[in-house]
């Protein structure tokens, strides 16, 4: 196989084509990613493709300091990805993706450079089917400008909670202004005026949006404002022209793996976030 790498996103988006808009499911991280960060000018892209005879075999990218996006890397690509990543992104932090690919292209890194593999997240990847959406008490509003220092706080605590971290904690208040600024429906639940719940979803992408981060704070946790909160933002992007309504779940959190089927999502199929660390 022939893996070829890139340092200009024009380039590797030529090379591409439609290889992930032509499934937005399966690659649901991968389309939003190159739409809202590639071409961002304070991101370097790690970029590659895999050809074999036939022509275009597989992808993979990633902009730091998340790890690297697998769903279009098939499992017979992840030795040779490995072998040229241990040269040209030799601190790869991790990988991302459907789990088999991720744990294919975890096992090949792990042969080539020595690191140790930790699963940060086992996850799912569900569709909203038919949307039912709750009996809470409540509202569902848009976010605005006066609700930024709130957005932040919470987009803070949602990663640490569900990462133990957050990458992005100098840009924080930059990514929630993003969201605005892209169109994102920026969903706020609130009862009797006050703020309980919150969930994002992007605007369509090649016909997909996916709901995401969702979260409440533990003082309001258990009154299902985080499922009515989700099921107005999928409402939203029902009414912006979305053909599939996708979001991402942790599985070790059974909560919430039980109260977004009862609003309409089925399973799509396991993920996996694995992380590497080099031992000396």
């Amino acid at each position: 196989m022939d893996v070829r790498a890139y340092d200009e996103s024009a380039k590797f988006r030529a090379a591409i084509g439609d290889f992930y808009t032509a499934d937005p499911v399966r690659h649901t991280l991968a389309v939003t990613v190159i739409h809202r960060f590639l071409d961002d000018p304070a991101i370097t892209p790690v970029m590659l493709t895999v050809h074999d005879e036939q022509g275009l075999h597989g992808v993979a990218f990633r902009t730091a300091p998340w790890p690297m996006v697998v769903s279009g890397l098939p499992v017979d690509a992840a030795g040779p990805a490995a072998d040229v990543l241990a040269e040209t992104d030799p601190a790869l932090p991790g990988v991302n993706g459907p789990r088999e690919n991720a744990e294919a292209f975890a096992g090949a890194w792990a042969a080539r450079t020595g690191a140790t593999v930790r699963e940060v997240i086992g996850g799912m990847l569900y569709r909203l089917g038919d949307l039912a959406e709750p009996a809470v008490a409540g509202r569902a509003r848009l976010a605005g400008e006066a609700d930024v220092p709130l957005l932040v706080a919470w987009r803070r605590d949602f990663q640490v909670e569900s990462r133990g971290h957050d990458r992005y904690t100098e840009r924080s208040e930059e990514l929630i202004r993003r969201g605005f600024a892209l169109g994102d429906g920026v969903l706020i639940w609130e009862r009797d005026g006050q703020p309980v719940s919150w969930a994002n979803v992007g605007r369509p992408v090649a016909g997909m949006c996916r709901v995401g981060p969702v979260y409440t704070p533990p003082e309001h946790r258990a009154h299902g404002y985080g499922s009515a909160a989700t099921a107005a933002a999928s409402r939203w992007a029902l009414a912006q022209g979305a053909g599939h309504v996708l979001l991402f779940t942790d599985l070790a959190n059974p909560t919430v793996n039980s109260i977004y089927p009862k609003i309409g999502f089925r399973p799509v199929g396991p993920t996996a976030e694995l992380e590497f660390t080099v031992t000396s």
